[in-house]
């Protein structure tokens, strides 16, 4: 009888990964991708309940790596909010380039809206948590109760704002997708302006630039 293996969770996520590239399509039960695989079952089932959730925990993964190859930058320390959080966008999303085909094999079918996409929200919580811990610059005249509705009204567009980029990536023709690093640039540059109360430029140059993808270049 051959001797069967005991993956890890990465172990799990990496064979599920190769298996959805080569076969564009989820193995057809949890039974036939561990015997593939030579593993128990049940094995599968300590890390994880079904193909959806290995799904979903890659998108935290992605984060959980991108946090760690952050911190291990000294650099990265003395970094203000913008970029630090400038970072974490240029990082997260070179992840997301790396593994580029499986991510668009997710997110394909839920391109349209995003938000409704159950696989990103365990992102969404670690990427909120994230937010909250870079304590941003917010107007000085909140207070109280307003305060609380800022914190979580901030959180929020913070959310929609990755899943705009998020859009944009996947949508993006460029070299090295190079666009996206100007929507970056441009869309959290915006962002802050607009909590420093100093929008008009900022708004200005990303408006600009959004025309001429959307408009000059159909």
């Amino acid at each position: 009888m051959a001797k069967k293996n005991t993956p890890k969770k990465m172990d799990l996520v990496d064979l599920y990964m190769d298996y959805v590239l080569e076969h564009n399509a989820p193995p057809k039960s949890v039974y036939q991708f561990s015997k593939l695989n030579s593993f128990e079952e049940s094995t599968f089932y300590e890390y994880f309940s079904s193909f959806d959730a290995i799904e979903a925990y890659v998108f935290k993964a992605f984060f959980e790596h991108t946090i760690k190859t952050l911190h291990n930058s000294a650099e990265y320390e003395t970094y203000d909010a913008k970029n630090k959080l400038l970072s974490f966008y240029f990082t997260f999303f070179e992840n997301l380039t790396a593994n580029r085909s499986f991510v668009m094999y997710v997110l394909e079918k839920y391109k349209a809206n995003l938000k409704q996409l159950k696989h990103l929200q365990p992102l969404k919580e670690v990427f909120t948590h994230y937010i909250d811990e870079l304590d941003i610059k917010k107007l000085d005249m909140v207070k109280g109760q307003l305060l609380k509705i800022q914190n979580k009204a901030m959180k929020e567009g913070a959310w929609v704002q990755i899943l705009l980029t998020l859009k944009f990536w996947m949508e993006d023709t460029s070299a090295s997708f190079s666009k996206t690093d100007i929507y970056i640039e441009k869309s959290i540059n915006t962002s802050f302006d607009i909590i420093d109360t100093t929008p008009i430029n900022s708004l200005m140059d990303f408006g600009k630039f959004i025309f001429k993808e959307r408009f000059q270049t159909k």
